[in-house]
């Protein structure tokens, strides 16, 4: 039997990729505080966020396959967050525009017996663009509830100029990261689903 799998995020975005790749999720966000400790790396804090996340929604669900994951844009050492407002969602964007910036994406899968997680590093390059362009792309609203006040995978595509290394990462749910994880844990993903690894092949 194929295992129960749930989503500790409300991350539309995160959803649809396991859709897409034929897996359909319950959906159980988690609740925890998401501020960064003081001295914390921003690697370290998508990962341990992801695990936290991922933990607590395995106290309610102990049979099932938890996946959980954090993503944080960082620009100079600095993290980007969402913004609070229209217009700091702008000044985000006149900060990253015509520059090169890391998103980090923390991922957690836990299970009965154990929890394994990742960290991937992906760059993205921004076009360079103006004000009046930064203004009317938040004046969709897309940018809002988006790490950095953009989404690469709707209209905020239009602003950027390059990516190296995992689109997904960048979305919020890395495919490759995940695979391992899931394969870490004894099974293998098959094209609509997940099989157990047989040990003795």
């Amino acid at each position: 039997m194929p295992p129960r799998l749930v989503l500790a995020s409300a991350s539309p975005r995160r959803r649809d990729i396991l859709r897409q790749l034929g897996l359909d999720p319950e959906v159980r966000p988690a609740d925890v505080d998401e501020r960064l400790l003081p001295g914390e790396e921003p690697g370290e804090h998508v990962r341990r966020l992801a695990r936290e996340k991922a933990a607590r929604v395995l106290e309610s669900v102990p049979d099932a396959l938890v996946i959980a994951g954090d993503t944080v844009v960082v620009l100079d050492g600095e993290v980007l967050g969402k913004p609070a407002d229209l217009d700091e969602a702008v000044a985000m964007l006149m900060s990253l525009a015509g520059k090169t910036h890391q998103v980090l994406s923390g991922l957690a899968v836990a299970g009965e017996d154990r929890a394994v997680d990742a960290l991937t590093r992906t760059s993205v390059r921004f076009r360079t663009f103006d004000r009046d362009i930064a203004r009317r792309y938040v004046a969709t609203g897309e940018p809002m509830d988006k790490a950095g006040a953009y989404g690469i995978q709707g209209l905020g595509a239009a602003l950027v100029e390059g990516v190296e290394g995992d689109y997904y990462s960048i979305v919020g749910l890395p495919v490759d990261a995940l695979l391992r994880l899931f394969e870490q844990l004894g099974w293998r993903y098959d094209f609509g689903g997940l099989r157990p690894i047989d040990p003795t092949r």
